[in-house]
């Protein structure tokens, strides 16, 4: 398994809603990963919504997305992480997008992103806790 899975490849032209090729993921040792949504263009009254979806086999996706990046309007970079670790069905995973537009000038959306995973080392499910005193009066 590459630690560095390019879902939509580095400056690709979105112009209609669609899916990237699927990946196997079933070989990761940690099912943990930096998902890192690059925008280098786009026009003025759009937005795209970037998910990514799982599966057991490939062929049949699941209903709900695994992750929702948040919505994107301009040019950046969006991180989150995905934490497939308790979630052993899931052996593929592939990115979808939808494109919306609402100016009057230019009908179709565009976008240049990419959307780029890499494996990183598992998350901790141990959570430090401070107990804290509650006063009564």
């Amino acid at each position: 398994m590459a630690n560095r899975l390019q879902l939509i490849p580095e400056n690709t032209r979105l112009e209609a809603n669609g899916g990237g090729a699927a990946f196997d993921i079933s070989a990761s040792t940690t099912r943990t990963f930096l998902c890192r949504l690059t925008v280098t263009d786009q026009i003025e009254q759009e937005s795209l919504d970037v998910s990514i979806w799982g599966s057991a086999d490939g062929g049949s996706w699941t209903k709900k997305p695994l992750l929702k990046l948040p919505q994107q309007f301009y040019r950046g970079t969006t991180k989150l992480i995905l934490d497939l670790s308790l979630r052993p069905e899931t052996k593929f995973i592939r990115a979808g997008w939808e494109l919306n537009r609402w100016g009057r000038v230019a009908p179709t959306p565009m976008f240049v992103a990419g959307l780029e995973l890499q494996e990183i080392p598992p998350m901790s499910r141990e959570t430090p806790t401070t107990r804290i005193a509650l006063a009564t009066k």
